[in-house]
């Protein structure tokens, strides 16, 4: 089971927000590299990097803060990327740049034929980031709710050839309410592909949960809010997470 960090980029700063909501954010640091190496240290396996204002704005905005993030951590983790990535030569850049995975959204949802594109262009490099309340998807940064459903879409994008898909439950995500492990668990049965969780994750035995279904199809859970207030401590949480995998 792999634990996540996320930093999420806000006019070059660490910041959480809640439940999506641009006005909603703490600043958890103003140096985003010295924050990946934070993670880096506390044994991350991956880093999960968001560019809100390129979410919001359809395109990149905080290329300075992941660039110094890349050059911070070099080849030693993988990292993966999304917000505001809507185009074949954005994907190669951030490839070319050292990202190893770029997460679609919005613009999966909102334009197939792109993610079709960015499939066979990039193959092992995409991953579809599906953001969903009550089993519907939502775009634009969670501001509008579409009619799809999570499952047909997410079979839909499986057959596209995307690497994995990363479930968040809006209505959950900053909240440190609990992973919602009943949709992730029936989405991952229903794929191949690993499933990644994410939105809500607050202590360690949410991280036992998500070790109970790991065999269902859920590759790892995306750190948020929790590891930044202290409600979970990152390194306690993955050792945790490695202990159960080993009994198992």
């Amino acid at each position: 089971m792999l634990l996540i960090p996320a930093i999420d980029l806000k006019d070059g700063q660490c910041v959480r927000l809640q439940q999506g909501d641009m006005n909603v954010s703490t600043t958890f640091g103003e140096d985003p590299a010295a924050m990946a190496r934070r993670w880096l240290n506390a044994g991350a396996r991956r880093l999960h990097l968001v560019d809100l204002n390129g979410a919001f704005a359809g395109k990149p905005v905080n290329e300075g803060a992941i660039k110094a993030i890349l050059k911070e951590v070099g080849d030693d983790i993988p990292v993966q990327l999304g917000g505001g990535i809507r185009d074949l030569d954005t994907i190669e850049r951030y490839l070319d740049d050292g990202i190893s995975y770029v997460i679609i959204g919005t613009a999966a949802v909102k334009n197939p034929g792109f993610l079709r594109d960015a499939c066979t262009a990039f193959p092992g490099h995409i991953i579809v980031g599906l953001d969903a309340k009550d089993g519907k998807v939502a775009t634009d940064g969670w501001s509008k709710l579409t009619g799809h459903e999570v499952i047909d879409l997410g079979k839909k994008f499986e057959d596209y050839g995307v690497e994995g898909i990363i479930y968040t439950d809006i209505g959950r995500d900053g909240m440190l309410t609990g992973i919602n492990i009943d949709a992730t668990v029936k989405l991952a049965q229903a794929l191949k592909i690993p499933v990644i969780a994410s939105g809500g994750l607050s202590n360690i035995a949410d991280i036992e949960a998500l070790c109970a279904v790991e065999k269902e199809g859920v590759q790892g859970v995306i750190c948020g809010r929790s590891i930044y207030t202290g409600a979970l401590d990152f390194a306690a949480g993955q050792a945790r997470a490695d202990a159960l995998n080993g009994a198992a």
